[in-house]
């Protein structure tokens, strides 16, 4: 796991696997630590790690309900964990998936000793709404759907930070999820590009943090991309910069996805 100081009042963490993000965010003896990074051993030095740089953790956020960004709990136990009112709404009507599916990570893995995550209750938080973060700092809360049917992206404006989940990634192929839809995608990207044009630093759910400038050339290129994807499927392709053969299956699976039906 890599540490990435961007900013007096920011950290983030960058997983070994899928360079799943992990973001700490304070302003005085208040701090969120949204999403989380995804081995064990990661995991247990989120605590010294952030005790070391003087970040407290008021509580966890996360971007959406997919397992790999739900973790924090194994970290901070006691901490509340807050999440859109569409993810609390998709976790309580899946119980017990994201548990399986990280069995199933550790067990495909040889991952060994880890503790049961165990979510407990969430804190649904409405979206659009807002958060306090210390005396001066406030999280705004934005819709985000397309890679799932839930999330939310948390922009921070005097600190010109973005938190958007699985979007924007720099390393992964927009990719629609379990119940997301290509529309759907698309109107995320239309709500998300006032705050990226905003943005100091936009952080992905996976990949390195991006400064303004390449946060909005990619931008540029996820639309493009989906834009082709609506327009004339069958001859769109993953953009060069994503062009892996991992990036050509996240495509074929778009297409299989948006396939009309028999």
């Amino acid at each position: 796991m890599r540490a990435v100081a961007l900013q007096a009042d920011l950290i983030v963490f960058v997983s070994d696997i899928w360079q799943t993000t992990c973001t700490a965010l304070r302003d005085g003896d208040e701090g969120f630590l949204i999403d989380s990074p995804v081995y064990p051993e990661e995991l247990r030095a989120l605590p010294d790690v952030l005790e070391h740089a003087g970040f407290p953790v008021s509580g966890l956020l996360a971007t959406h309900g997919d397992w790999d960004h739900l973790l924090g709990r194994l970290a901070f136990p006691g901490a509340s964990l807050g999440c859109a009112e569409s993810t609390a709404d998709r976790l309580a009507a899946e119980p017990g998936a994201a548990q399986r599916k990280l069995r199933a990570f550790d067990e495909e893995h040889y991952v060994d000793g880890r503790s049961p995550l165990a979510l407990g209750n969430l804190q649904a938080l409405p979206v659009p709404g807002s958060l306090e973060l210390g005396p001066a700092h406030e999280l705004e809360l934005h819709r985000t759907e397309g890679h799932t049917a839930d999330g939310v992206a948390y922009w921070a404006p005097l600190a010109g930070v973005l938190v958007c989940g699985d979007y924007l990634s720099p390393v992964e192929l927009p990719m629609l999820g379990n119940g997301g839809s290509l529309d759907a995608y698309r109107e995320t990207l239309t709500r998300l590009r006032p705050l990226v044009e905003l943005a100091a630093w936009v952080v992905p759910g996976h990949g390195n943090p991006l400064e303004h400038d390449r946060a909005l050339d990619l931008w540029e290129e996820d639309a493009a991309y989906l834009q082709q994807l609506a327009q004339d499927p069958a001859a769109s392709a993953p953009p060069r910069s994503r062009s892996s053969p991992t990036q050509k299956r996240i495509h074929a699976d778009n297409l299989a996805r948006i396939a009309p039906a028999d």
